[in-house]
């Protein structure tokens, strides 16, 4: 009998990091369920990747709301007919001192970035109890960050997500491995993407000085003398999906070019 394809959601997924993970994990030989928040871009994203011979079906949807999560697990499971990883890639980014820190704006970014975890993992994992796949192991990966392992200044509710984000990884891989389901979290660095160019915008506001200077910073600080790239992050985020990381759960690893040794 041949092997059955592997079936992947991915939030957050039409541009940025998470279009690259679809790309290298269409690339893997997995069917796609693509999304994001605006349904104009999150459409096209999935027609390219089809253009480019992937299998994607697109849904967009705020993350923050539970149902978004359970209409993209049955998404697939009625256009592919199960689920083997769901990534939990969405997130924002906020840029402020602590003291300066708004209730909505910490509740809205605990939304989008926390909240959209427990419930992505919350679909997930009740669609991967329904399906019989004996010992196969079903994989939930989430996006925290290296903000997540040592807190960055001004970035202090971002970093505090993302540290929960770790803490619901290694929560959520202690109570679903006895269902076969494993739960890593990838911590990417610096990577030249649309949030990074808003970070250092926001510094810019904040603090002064010149475009650009704030995100040319942070790359001098990289051992590997340059900017992350969404192609880095996706090649590790392969790895957790595959069966090569089997063995491997509750970890947050970081993948950043050599900002943090720890």
């Amino acid at each position: 009998m041949a092997e059955q394809q592997r079936v992947a959601v991915i939030t957050g997924s039409s541009r940025g990091i998470g279009r690259g993970i679809a790309e290298q994990l269409g690339k893997d030989g997995y069917a796609l369920v693509i999304n994001g928040y605006h349904q104009e871009e999150t459409e096209k994203a999935a027609a390219e990747l089809t253009a480019a011979g992937f299998k994607a079906v697109a849904l967009a949807g705020d993350v923050s709301k539970k149902e978004t999560h359970e209409a993209l697990v049955k998404l697939a499971v009625d256009t592919y007919g199960r689920l083997d990883t769901y990534i939990n890639n969405a997130g924002i980014a906020q840029i402020g001192n602590l003291t300066d820190e708004t209730a909505e704006e910490f509740h809205k970014i605990y939304a989008t970035n926390v909240d959209s975890v427990l419930f992505g993992i919350q679909a997930a994992a009740a669609q991967f109890k329904k399906q019989d796949d004996g010992d196969q192991i079903r994989k939930i990966i989430n996006a925290s960050s290296i903000a997540g392992h040592i807190g960055f200044e001004q970035l202090g509710a971002y970093s505090s997500t993302k540290f929960a984000i770790r803490g619901l990884t290694q929560v959520a891989a202690k109570e679903l491995a006895k269902y076969h389901i494993t739960v890593n979290a990838y911590c990417p660095g610096i990577v030249g993407t649309d949030m990074w160019d808003y970070i250092d915008e926001r510094m810019v506001e904040e603090n002064g000085g010149q475009k650009g200077q704030y995100l040319k910073a942070a790359i001098d600080s990289i051992a590997l003398g340059r900017a992350e790239t969404p192609a880095d992050v996706a090649n590790f985020v392969s790895y957790l999906a595959s069966t090569k990381a089997d063995y491997m759960t509750g970890q947050a690893v970081q993948i950043d070019g050599g900002i943090q040794f720890i």
